[in-house]
C-alpha cells in the first residue's frame, strides 16, 4: 500500500477498501468502488482531521492512516513484531492503548500508535501491576484489565509534567546539546531558481549559517545532507534517531499554483484525533513563529499540529519550517537576499535558546540577541 495512489476517476477493489473505512469512520455515505466527487471530499475530511495535507489525493500517507484508523482497542492482539516489510504494528488501537497507559503514569513516549520496544515495556510494567502474565502481548486479558483499571485512575497530564522535567534538567545552556539540521532537498519546484539559488540551496544556506552559529556555542550540530546528496525521508529519520538529538529542526520552501500564497509557518506532532502533541515541539515551532514574524516582514501563516513522518517518527521534538513561497514575487525576493537569510538564522538561533530559557530569563519577542545572552552568562 506504500506504494500506491489513488485519485479522482479512479477505479478498483482498494477504491472500494478505502471508501468501506470512510463509510466506517463516518466520513462517507456509502462504500463505493468509484473515486468521485464524494469520496474526495471524504479523503479531504479526513486528511484534515488526521493532520495531513488536504490534497483529497489519497497519497501513501493518506492510504497508510486509513489502514491504521480502522482498527479499534480490541480488534486484535498487540505485539512487538515486525511484518514483512519491516514495519511494526500500527493502529488507532496502539494510539489508544498508549494514551491509556500514559493517563495511568505508564512512560510508553509520545502516543504515535506504533507498537515499539518502549510501548511492549509499558505494557509489561501494567500487566505486572494488574496481575496479568507480563508477556508484553496486549491481548483480551489485559485490555480487559486496562479498561477496568482505567475507570478507578485520574490525574494530571503527565506528559506534560515530563517534558518540562527533562527541559529543566538539561538546562539553558546549548553547549552540548545535539541538534540536527534538515534542510530540504525540495519538491516539485526543486529547479526554480531565486537570485540564481534554487530551492534546496537557499535552505541549506540558512541552515549553514545556523550551524555556524550552534558550532560557536558549543552545540553539535548535525545535517542530514550535503550539498550533492540527499538521502530519503526514512534515513534522515533514522539518522536523527540514532545521534539521540535534543532537537530536530526541517527547514523547506514551499510553493503554490497561485502566487498570491505567502509567508511563513511551522509545524509539530499532533493529533486532534488522538488528542496529543509533542509539548515542546509545540512550543519550539510557537517560538520560531514568533522571532521570524518579529524580525522580518514575512505573513505569518501560523503554527499547526501535523502527524507527517518526520514529526511522527523522530523520537525528539521536532519541528518543520516553511520560510516562505518561492512561488511568490515578495517571498522569492526576500529568501534570494543573504542578509535577510542570515536574519532568519539568528531568529532561530534565538528561538533555540529561548525554549531553554526559564519564564523568569526569557524576553520579549524579537529583542533578544545573542549578545545578550553571552553577557547574562548563559553563552560561553
Amino acid at each position: 500500500m506504500d506504494t500506491e495512489q489513488l485519485n479522482p476517476g479512479d477505479r478498483g477493489d482498494l477504491v472500494t477498501v478505502i471508501t468501506n473505512t470512510l463509510h466506517r469512520l463516518g466520513y462517507l455515505a456509502a462504500p463505493t468502488n468509484i473515486y468521485d466527487g464524494s469520496v474526495e471530499t471524504a479523503v479531504q475530511a479526513f486528511q484534515q482531521e488526521r493532520g495531513l495535507t488536504a490534497t483529497g489525493v489519497a497519497n501513501p500517507m493518506t492510504l497508510r492512516a486509513l489502514d491504521e484508523a480502522r482498527w479499534k482497542l480490541g480488534d486484535r492482539t498487540l505485539v512487538f513484531k515486525k511484518n514483512d516489510s519491516g514495519l511494526l504494528i500500527r493502529g488507532d488501537d496502539v494510539a489508544t492503548l498508549q494514551s491509556r497507559l500514559i493517563d495511568m503514569g505508564f512512560d510508553c513516549g509520545r502516543v504515535d500508535g506504533i507498537y515499539g520496544v518502549r510501548t511492549e515495556t509499558s505494557v509489561k510494567e501494567f500487566q505486572k501491576s494488574a496481575g496479568v502474565v507480563a508477556d508484553g502481548i496486549c491481548g483480551p486479558a489485559t485490555v480487559i484489565s486496562l479498561m477496568r483499571l482505567l475507570r478507578t485512575v485520574s490525574g494530571g497530564a503527565p506528559t506534560l509534567l515530563r517534558d518540562q522535567a527533562i527541559r529543566e534538567k538539561r538546562g539553558p545552556v546549548l553547549a552540548d546539546k545535539i541538534i540536527v539540521l534538515d534542510p530540504s532537498w525540495g519538491g516539485k519546484d526543486v529547479g526554480r531558481a531565486v537570485n540564481g539559488l534554487t530551492e534546496a540551496e537557499i535552505v541549506f544556506d540558512v541552515a549553514q549559517r545556523i550551524e555556524g552559529r550552534l558550532i560557536a556555542l558549543g552545540v553539535n550540530v548535525f545535517l542530514t545532507r550535503n550539498e550533492t546528496r540527499s538521502p530519503l525521508e526514512p534515513e534522515r529519520i533514522d539518522f536523527a534517531n540514532s545521534v539521540a538529538a535534543d532537537l530536530v529542526i526541517s527547514m523547506h520552501v514551499d510553493s503554490y499554483k497561485n502566487e498570491n500564497a505567502q509567508g511563513v509557518a511551522t509545524y509539530f506532532y499532533g493529533s486532534d484525533q488522538h488528542g496529543v502533541h509533542s509539548v515542546v515541539g509545540e512550543r519550539f515551532a510557537t517560538l520560531v513563529q514568533r522571532e521570524i514574524c518579529a524580525r522580518t516582514d514575512l505573513h505569518n501563516c501560523r503554527t499547526h499540529a501535523k502527524t507527517w513522518d518526520m514529526l511522527r517518527l523522530i523520537k525528539a521534538p521536532t519541528v518543520r519550517i516553511d520560510l516562505g513561497y518561492i512561488s511568490n514575487p515578495h517571498d522569492a525576493e526576500r529568501l534570494g537576499d543573504p542578509q535577510f537569510r542570515d536574519l532568519i538564522a539568528e531568529a532561530l538561533v534565538i528561538a533555540i535558546q529561548r525554549l531553554y530559557l526559564a519564564a523568569e530569563d526569557d524576553a520579549k519577542t524579537g529583542t533578544l540577541r545573542i549578545e545578550d545572552l553571552r553577557r547574562a552568562g548563559i553563552r560561553r
